[in-house]
């Protein structure tokens, strides 16, 4: 044996030691149970991994984002190892880690049945307990594909590594780009291979190392993401490194479910999406409606006071502008089929309105007093999802964008661009949400057009006028959009689920496509710059956040009904109809429920409302001009003079809290 020198690396802190020749990244974290990994030169390492000379190695603790992608990735060679124990006719496709969890796809004759999952879910406890060895072993292509012969999915990744479809729905996970891996599972006393996957891993030591896991549902999906290939079925499940924690996320992922804003939509009738309509294409009932146009009409007040100008554009539109625009170079796959409406001439449906407004700015000559020129449009957009990822409101074929555009100088595009962002979260604090980080999305080097030289500057104009919001700034590399780089508003609802809000863009390409042209102060001709700017991102998916961030309970400046009169007997409702009446004509919503239910149920029927006041009145409010206020924590105030209980709903609304 000869001796290894290593370094270990704890954040700022180095140990260097010298160790013998066959260490192992598990020796050098002895006794230290969080740690289920090592990073070596950058690379995850399993801690069978033996330190060579000059190592620095790094523990990998569960907790961490790395620790928690191999916990689960690892739980889910167990459930694959699992259902082929239940169903040896079972063939594997993939199973990676994703957000919370981790699933695995299956071919198997028949979908999985709930009951299924139960029996998968105890199998898998089964192989938990056994304490199996992970066991990672370099295999050559043949030799992989020899040992799977059985398995096509497999067959197909190994033909696939290396390229740059290996990445699609997580296959990279499975062969990476480097040398072929596979994992085997042994017997903790024997040895004995018990189960294999191919895969790059890393993994946990062993299946004891898993401390807490639960499979949540199954689903059809694609194989490899493409509608083209045989549909398998994916086994969802979770895994975490403590009970307590797996505990938590269970009770987060009920109270989320409870929010749903499909489920919500529904039992407060507030919207629907009709089959004989179509995926994606939601209508609004009556309540919803007052939602909307309630979000919709503060919205635009809000935008008068600010000097933006309300524009309209067509649903449909010649193929040649999109052309012009480059969206048909870069969006067509996501764009519903044109339309022949002349003979020869291609119509689409608008998937975006920025080209429109263009040809509204340059529809005659822009001197540079009219600068900066703001345009703003709910415009109704369209666009080709894949019907596995339309979800209710949040992810639609059709919305409505909440779509502006801004014209301005290079002189005035800082200031511009500062008074967009404090606008834009401004807006958002007044429907009720706070909590906001913003993240900075810059160019994809395969998707972009313009010059580096234009892009940096947008970029690090964009970069400043971030920071001087105070808000943490998360960089998003090559996320942007074709045209130039973007600021995404996230924020965090009340059960702390990150949102994307708004987007703030800055566009010096379109300009340039489209000739725009304003007159400057010398009388020269220059080219403005464009701001897009979309603040709710659509008014379909906004409603839907508000709906789940509420629970339903909108506060009562946007409750369809802000108040429900309870007469105690049938002779208090004439008394609760003039007290309408009299709310009604100062701009308030109520309703009297004049129906033949008992008192108690009709109390029950607004709190299953989440309507924000209850007014009860009998004999005694009668007698005294007054009313009884009930508030949906179930809290009560008596004796309210009529116009008094009027001016506190009023006060309530005005100043836009929630009761």
């Amino acid at each position: 044996m000869s001796d290894v020198r290593v370094t270990i690396q704890r954040d700022s802190e180095r140990d260097e030691r010298v160790v013998t020749t066959g260490t192992t990244a598990a020796d050098l974290f002895q006794g230290e149970r969080s740690v289920v990994a090592a990073r070596v030169a950058g690379e995850l390492k399993d801690l069978a991994y033996e330190v060579a000379d000059g190592d620095a190695v790094e523990p990998v603790e569960i907790s961490s984002e790395d620790g928690l992608n191999i916990l689960r990735h690892s739980t889910a060679h167990v459930m694959a190892q699992a259902v082929q124990e239940l169903f040896p006719e079972a063939k594997l496709g993939i199973g990676p880690p994703i957000k919370d969890g981790f699933y695995y796809d299956f071919d198997v004759e028949t979908p999985f049945h709930p009951d299924d999952l139960k029996r998968i879910e105890k199998k898998m406890q089964e192989i938990q307990k056994r304490g199996q060895k992970f066991a990672r072993r370099a295999v050559a292509d043949d030799a992989a594909r020899e040992e799977l012969a059985d398995e096509p999915y497999k067959l197909e990744l190994i033909g696939l590594k290396g390229s740059a479809a290996d990445a699609a729905e997580g296959a990279s996970a499975e062969v990476g780009a480097g040398e072929l891996t596979i994992y085997d599972n042994l017997d903790a006393k024997t040895g004995e291979l018990c189960w294999k996957d191919l895969c790059r891993g890393p993994h946990l030591p062993s299946t004891r190392a898993i401390p807490a896991f639960k499979l949540m549902r199954s689903a059809a999906a694609y194989w490899r993401g493409s509608e083209k290939n045989k549909q398998l079925q994916r086994i969802y499940g979770t895994a975490w490194p403590t009970k307590d924690e797996l505990k938590a996320h269970l009770e987060f992922l009920a109270e989320a479910e409870k929010r749903d804003h499909r489920k919500l939509g529904a039992e407060l009738d507030l919207f629907s999406v009709p089959e004989d309509i179509g995926s994606g294409l939601a209508v609004f009932h009556p309540k919803g409606g007052i939602i909307r146009r309630v979000m919709e009409d503060y919205s635009r007040r809000r935008h008068e006071e600010s000097g933006y100008e309300f524009v309209y554009t067509p649903h449909a539109t010649k193929g040649k502008l999109f052309e012009k625009s480059g969206h048909l170079d870069w969006y067509a796959d996501g764009m519903y089929p044109p339309m022949q409406l002349d003979e020869g001439v291609d119509y689409y449906l608008k998937p975006m309105n920025c080209p429109m407004h263009n040809l509204i700015f340059d529809a005659r000559g822009r001197s540079y007093r009219e600068l900066p020129l703001r345009l703003f449009e709910f415009g109704t957009v369209y666009r080709y999802e894949k019907s596995g990822v339309v979800h209710g409101l949040t992810r639609a074929r059709g919305f409505t964008q909440d779509d502006a555009h801004i014209y301005c100088t290079k002189e005035q595009m800082a200031d511009e661009l500062d008074a967009t962002l404090t606008f834009v979260l401004d807006l958002l604090r007044d429907y009720g949400l706070t909590d906001f980080y913003l993240e900075l999305s810059t160019k994809d080097p395969e998707k972009f057009v313009g010059s580096d030289e234009a892009w940096e500057e947008a970029t690090e104009t964009l970069r400043k006028v971030a920071e001087k919001q105070g808000l943490p700034l998360v960089p998003d590399p090559g996320g942007a959009a074709f045209y130039g780089p973007k600021i995404s508003v996230q924020t965090k609802d009340a059960i702390g689920r990150t949102w994307q809000m708004s987007t703030v863009q800055l566009d010096f390409n379109l300009p340039e496509r489209f000739d725009l042209e304003y007159t400057a102060a010398d009388g020269s001709k220059q080219r403005p710059v464009m701001i897009h700017r979309a603040l709710f991102g659509s008014i379909e998916r906004f409603f839907a956040v508000l709906l789940e961030h509420y629970a339903g309970a909108f506060p009562a400046w946007l409750a369809p009904v802000q108040a429900t009169g309870i007469p105690i007997g049938d002779a208090h409702v004439p008394y609760l109809q003039d007290f309408a009446v009299q709310a009604k004509a100062k701009g308030l919503r109520i309703e009297v429920d004049s129906s033949s239910d008992r008192m108690q149920k009709k109390i029950r029927n607004a709190q299953k409302a989440k309507v924000p006041f209850m007014i009860i009145a009998g004999d005694e409010d009668v007698a005294n001009g007054a009313v009884s206020f009930r508030y949906r924590d179930g809290t009560q105030k008596n004796g309210i003079p009529r116009e008094e209980a009027i001016a506190e709903i009023l006060d309530v609304v005005e100043r836009r809290v929630q009761v």
